[in-house]
């Protein structure tokens, strides 16, 4: 073989490992998973309530949701009007297509801390990572660490929306709640841990409002200030604007995922988020709209505009670009 070939097949073979390198990682983010009612259903039929978006979810290096219910046989329903507990049996079904779930909300804990922890053991025996709730305090403000292609990521969740009563103690199981001083702390902890870009996952804002609480902009911006990367959120139960701030992407709410009960469209609408990041931070994200029918059970709706992907094109917004503020 002559010399400039030999040479040419090592250069393209030290040139792979750096492009690979070099290549975003991208996460999936969808907002509220509920596998009580119709999906707990549509599991127990044999059926899988994601498939639907199941091959956008398999693009993504990991895959994150909020879990909007306690999963166990155990625990006995809190006071409230509004009780969620899905049958154990959805977990395998959530190991299929995520890497990680958020416990930072207000129905984690639904069925008692005793139901919490089931929740949580059988999450890790799936390899289901989770984040926001704990067996104490400590644990439930620890971070969730992602890495991929040399990019280290740090998932934190936080729930703002009552009841308190779940929140993790000292020596007790519970949520991690948002308290302005503790989240700038933990994102600086997550720095300090070797975090290249910290992402919190919240939950906030006030239900069926489309435009974010000034509270949900002053916290964004706090927390952008101390060194977060994005912020992300779920609760409201619709969707709300995204915006940037310093750079910075902001995604209010992506609304509900799997989730049946509502009747109004703007309810049976959700996002399913699309970021791309390298250590710089995040370089483009895209938001694709999902439908979601009588069951709860979403569908990807191409055709439908959102904030950065619309009418069915495979458009991002790349950092600092602007967004539309049309819920």
């Amino acid at each position: 073989m002559k010399r400039e070939a030999c040479l040419l097949i090592a250069a393209v073979a030290m040139a792979a490992p750096l492009q690979a390198a070099e290549r975003p990682v991208r996460l999936a983010f969808v907002g509220d998973v509920m596998l009580d009612g119709g999906p707990g259903a549509v599991v127990r039929a044999g059926h899988d309530p994601f498939a639907g978006v199941a091959a956008e979810l398999a693009k993504a290096d990991a895959a994150i949701a909020n879990l909007e219910c306690a999963v166990a046989s155990s625990g006995t329903p809190t006071d409230k009007i509004y009780t969620f507990r899905a049958d154990p049996g959805v977990v395998p079904v959530l190991a299929r297509h995520f890497a990680a779930v958020s416990l930072a909300n207000n129905h984690s804990g639904d069925y008692g801390p005793q139901a919490l922890v089931e929740t949580m053991t059988l999450l890790d025996a799936a390899g289901v990572a989770f984040f926001g709730a704990g067996l104490d305090l400590h644990a439930a403000h620890r971070a969730h660490f992602i890495e991929r292609r040399g990019v280290r990521i740090a998932i934190l969740g936080y729930d703002e929306f009552m009841p308190r009563s779940f929140e993790a103690g000292t020596t007790w199981p519970g949520i991690a709640w948002s308290e302005d001083e503790d989240v700038v702390t933990d994102i600086r902890a997550a720095r300090a841990h070797g975090a290249d870009l910290v992402i919190p996952f919240m939950h906030w804002g006030w239900e069926y409002e489309a435009l974010p609480s000034s509270r949900q902009r002053e916290l964004a911006r706090r927390m952008i200030d101390a060194g977060a990367d994005a912020v992300v959120g779920s609760h409201p139960h619709v969707t709300q604007i995204a915006e940037y701030y310093l750079g910075k992407p902001v995604i209010y709410s992506l609304g509900n995922f799997v989730f049946d009960g509502f009747d109004r469209p703007a309810e049976r609408t959700g996002w399913l988020l699309e970021l791309e990041l390298q250590k710089a931070g995040v370089t483009r994200f895209r938001t694709q709209v999902v439908r979601i029918d009588d069951q709860g059970i979403p569908a990807l709706d191409p055709d439908a505009p959102s904030p950065c992907g619309a009418h069915g094109a495979v458009t991002a917004c790349r950092a600092g670009a602007a967004v539309s503020a049309t819920p």
